[in-house]
C-alpha cells in the first residue's frame, strides 16, 4: 500500500498579540537586506505570518512602518557606532574615534555589506517619501549635534567644524563599504578621523572656525 509522506503544517496567519512585533521583525530583515522598494506588503505579511488586514490594523501605511523600522535603530541599541559617543568609560577624544570601531560588525550581513540603514532609506525615500526623508534628516542632524558636543567636551575650539568633518568621513565610510562590499575602508576612515581630530586639538584657543 502506498503511503503518503506527511507534510509540514503551513505557517499560521494571524494577528492579535505579537503581530506588530512580527511585522517589525520582518521589516528589519527584509528592508535592510533587500531594500525598501523591493519589499512589498505581500512579502512583509508572508514573513510576519499575518494577514494584509492585520498589517493595516497595525500600520496605516508602508511609510508608517518604514518610520517605525528606522526608529527601532535609535531605541534598541542597534546603531552601536553612534552610541559610542555616550560611553562613560572613554575620554571624549577617544569617543569620537570609537564610532568607527563597531562599524565592521554592523555593516555585515550574511551576504553583503549593506551600509547605514538611514542612508539606504534616504536614497530610496528621495522624492517619494517626504515624511520618511524628514525623519532621517532629523536623525542625522541629531548625530551631528552629538559629535559637536563631544568634540567641545574634548577641548576642540571649532567643535562644529570638526563634527561636520567627522560626519563626512563616517558617512563616506558607510557608503563606500556598501558600494564596494568591503569593510576594510573602515580602518582608513578611522585613520583619517584621527588626523582630523589631532589637527583640531592643536588649534590655538583664539582660533575661530
Amino acid at each position: 500500500m502506498k503511503t503518503t509522506k506527511p507534510q509540514a503544517p503551513a505557517p499560521q496567519v494571524g494577528g492579535g498579540r505579537g503581530a506588530r512585533e512580527r511585522i517589525l521583525k520582518a521589516a528589519g530583515q527584509l528592508f535592510y537586506e533587500r531594500g525598501i522598494h523591493a519589499t512589498g506588503i505581500a512579502a512583509l505579511v508572508e514573513a510576519a505570518h499575518v494577514s494584509t488586514r492585520t498589517f493595516y490594523q497595525q500600520f496605516e501605511s508602508k511609510n508608517a512602518l518604514i518610520e517605525e523600522y528606522l526608529r527601532r535603530f535609535e531605541t534598541d541599541g542597534a546603531l552601536q557606532s553612534e552610541r559610542q559617543l555616550g560611553r562613560e568609560d572613554l575620554p571624549p577624544a577617544e569617543r569620537l574615534l570609537a564610532i568607527f570601531d563597531p562599524l565592521e560588525a554592523m555593516l555585515r550581513s550574511p551576504s553583503a555589506v549593506r551600509g547605514c540603514p538611514f542612508h539606504n532609506a534616504a536614497v530610496e525615500a528621495a522624492g517619494g517619501m517626504p515624511e520618511v526623508a524628514r525623519f532621517i534628516q532629523q536623525h542625522k542632524r541629531a548625530f551631528l549635534d552629538r559629535l559637536a558636543a563631544v568634540a567641545a567636551e574634548a577641548g576642540v575650539v571649532d567643535a562644529r567644524g570638526l563634527a561636520r568633518q567627522l560626519a563626512v568621513v563616517y558617512e563616506g565610510a558607510n557608503a563606500l563599504a556598501a558600494t564596494c562590499n568591503d569593510t576594510d575602508v573602515i580602518d582608513d576612515a578611522r585613520a583619517a578621523a584621527a588626523v582630523l581630530l589631532k589637527t583640531a586639538l592643536e588649534q590655538p584657543d583664539d582660533h575661530r572656525g
